[in-house]
């Protein structure tokens, strides 16, 4: 357990964070596997029977790909984010710690949108996750900015600023992907392909 000192500002280092955080993001994205293993082929008499059982696991394989590179994203972020974060305090860890919650759900929500597609509440289980991860990360970021002299004292405020704003870009694209995907389902995440390009017009010219 990291050990809280007393003083109310009181701040920490962020190795002991950032390899706890390190360690849950590689423990849900191989987690993920496990609806692929558990999936049985049924019989398999035949090279076709084979192609045809993995043929009939292409949405378990979709699903996985998806929440695998979503997963991947966002420890993207938690690096490139802690590139800058000198320390942090209890507010900080407590938002990473709502962060990580959600992405431990994460395999969990992918086995429920493959199994459960065909209703309502099995179609937003994987987006509703990831959005709320994503909007942790996020806030946890303009916590940041808000005592940047203390957990980001190597960036000035107006990249502190353009920084939140291309933040902003996975928040609203995974706002879109939770509205559509009752309709389209997983297609909805090809939104996402779209960040790059989204976050460079909401940090501007001069990021």
């Amino acid at each position: 357990m990291i050990r809280q000192r007393q003083h109310p500002a009181a701040t920490q280092r962020t190795t002991r964070l950032e390899a706890f955080t390190d360690g849950v993001f590689a423990i849900a994205a191989t987690l993920l596997v496990l609806d692929l293993t558990a999936h049985s082929l049924g019989r398999v008499d035949s090279d076709a029977d084979m192609w045809a059982a993995l043929g009939g696991m292409s949405e378990l394989f979709v699903n996985f790909v998806i929440s695998f590179a979503l997963l991947c994203i966002l420890w993207m972020v938690h690096v490139q984010q802690f590139e800058h974060i000198a320390r942090v305090d209890a507010t900080m860890l407590w938002l990473n710690n709502a962060r990580l919650l959600f992405i431990v759900l994460v395999p969990f929500a992918t086995g429920l949108m493959t199994e459960y597609e065909e209703f309502y509440a099995g179609r937003l289980a994987m987006p509703v996750t990831f959005f709320l991860a994503i909007l942790f990360s996020w806030v946890q970021w303009q916590w940041a900015v808000r005592h940047r002299e203390v957990i980001l004292p190597g960036m000035s405020a107006a990249d502190a600023a353009a920084y939140g704003r291309g933040s902003l870009s996975a928040l609203l694209i995974s706002g879109a992907v939770v509205v559509l995907s009752p309709w389209i389902g997983s297609f909805a995440f090809l939104l996402f392909l779209l960040d790059g390009v989204f976050t460079r017009l909401l940090r501007g010219k001069g990021a």
